[in-house]
């Protein structure tokens, strides 16, 4: 293990401003990332561990800080006064200035229950565990099933038989039956073919792009003039 100095330039602490919230937690800023190594990290707890017990010691290299946080609010007011600034000093190395400061609040996890459930982020209900990308794990005892293959038919057979009930049934002039209400009663689907006439049984040649020749023949009735008021 390296030889590491730790010094502060605080001899005495001092009270703390009344304005200032007290907190149990702080947070060690400005490390380098390669300090986080086990002989410097554990040197530095040794040092904050000297000031109280401590509950939570968590370095987090990728924001360059550790968070500490102390069973009592007072040890850790009494840490924050004694450590900022914090001088780390390793052997052929320029002094390292460190920043404490104060945090948010943290809850104190008991021996018996590190992890409650009540301080962290759950998961989502099992049925909308699924939607989450990547989805979660699959819950106990979800086994995998052999899903039956795709449907062979094109059509549902209920779907078929309605089709069937729909074959022309009776040709009548220019309109085909294609389903005759019983007894006069229920729905009744008829196709009628505008473009035949019945007069006329000639054929006309018709060019692709041209009106239809029946619709030329016919001729939209005039709508009627709204009566005028007589004064």
């Amino acid at each position: 293990m390296p030889d590491i100095s730790i010094l502060t330039q605080r001899a005495n602490s001092f009270a703390s401003p009344k304005s200032i919230e007290p907190t149990n937690s702080l947070v060690i800023t400005q490390i380098p990332r390669t300090f986080f190594q086990p002989s410097i990290i554990n040197a530095l707890r040794d040092h904050f561990a000297t000031y109280g017990e401590i509950n939570q010691w968590v370095p987090i290299a990728s924001f360059s800080r550790i968070i500490v946080v102390y069973y009592s609010e007072e040890t850790a007011e009494l840490a924050k006064n004694a450590c900022d600034p914090l001088i780390l000093t390793l052997p052929h190395r320029i002094p390292t200035i460190l920043r404490v400061y104060r945090s948010e609040p943290n809850p104190i996890f008991s021996p018996s229950s590190p992890t409650a459930d009540e301080n962290l982020l759950r998961p989502p209900p099992i049925e909308k565990n699924f939607l989450i990308s990547p989805p979660g794990s699959p819950p106990i005892g979800w086994e995998q099933i052999r899903e039956e293959p795709p449907n062979a038919t094109p059509l549902a057979d209920d779907l078929i038989a309605a089709l069937r009930k729909l074959k022309l049934q009776e040709r009548r002039s220019s309109r085909e039956v294609l389903l005759e209400p019983e007894d006069g009663v229920g729905v009744g689907v008829y196709v009628e073919d505008c473009d035949m006439n019945d007069d006329d049984g000639e054929d006309v040649d018709w060019e692709y792009g041209c009106p239809s020749p029946a619709r030329l023949r016919w001729k939209p009735v005039a709508t009627a003039m709204p009566p005028v008021p007589v004064r």
